[in-house]
């Protein structure tokens, strides 16, 4: 995080589903020094960084950005061009040239008083303190229809222009492209817990036949088999759900 008195790395809530985090360090950056400050979003996947970059912008500083065509992953700048009013887009020479020039250049520093930059500031308290409900969290938004992956507690949705994000009252923070892979993360772990439970369950089933077996109860050794047969005709299905490629789609880049 980018303080007035300096850089901090600090512990606090994940935002989008790292920490430490570049909307983080772009928002905090942002709130300490408004117009001075230069962000700039490189190759990457998802959509990190587009709305610390629009904290950025919102806060009078510039927006720089690699040209998609050249990143080796195009998500996050093609995210952040389309959210965000950028002041430059172009290739790693471009960027350079540009940020050689601005730095050289006079700013003006003006502290913004408005609910979105108050709104900015109380996102840095919470990252910095990770006390979101003393930072006020519940007044950054309504209550969204979802609840955190993370701490499974329940997520204000926070507008900014015509972008959408999430934070939960713990201090979680997602994008809606975030918050899908979070979601996609965890019915996947559902789904292998499903298949390890019903493994155990046939394994379990086919000991009660053998021990049936050995003391010549055949009728309900029989039974249990065709108990664990039907089992596994289920369990495939359910494999195959998992296994299958389509089932939760492509994240951009991955």
């Amino acid at each position: 995080m980018v303080m007035r008195d300096g850089i901090r790395l600090t512990r606090g809530p994940k935002e989008s589903r790292s920490r430490p985090a570049v909307d983080v360090l772009f928002r905090s950056a942002a709130v300490a020094y408004g117009s001075r400050v230069i962000g700039v979003v490189l190759t990457g996947a998802l959509d990190d960084g587009t709305a610390g970059l629009w904290a950025i912008k919102d806060h009078g500083g510039l927006a720089f950005v690699q040209d998609p065509d050249e990143a080796s992953f195009s998500s996050m700048p093609q995210s952040a061009i389309e959210q965000v009013q950028i002041d430059c887009v172009g290739t790693l020479r471009a960027l350079a040239d540009r940020l050689a020039t601005e730095v050289l250049a006079p700013a003006s520093w003006k502290r913004r008083t408005d609910s979105d930059a108050e709104r900015a500031r109380t996102e840095v308290a919470i990252a910095l303190e990770g006390n979101g409900m003393a930072a006020g969290i519940m007044d950054l938004g309504p209550v969204s229809k979802y609840t955190c992956p993370d701490c499974h507690g329940v997520l204000v949705q926070i507008k900014e222009g015509t972008m959408v994000r999430f934070r939960c009252h713990t201090g979680h923070a997602f994008s809606p492209v975030a918050l899908m892979e979070e979601v996609n993360a965890e019915i996947d772990n559902g789904l292998w817990d499903a298949i390890r439970s019903v493994e155990e369950r046939i394994l379990l089933i086919r000991q009660l036949a053998e021990m049936h077996t050995k003391v010549g109860r055949m009728a309900n050794a029989e039974r249990f088999e065709q108990q664990a047969a039907d089992a596994e005709s289920r369990l495939k299905a359910l494999r195959d759900l998992v296994l299958d490629p389509g089932f939760f789609g492509h994240a951009p880049d991955e």
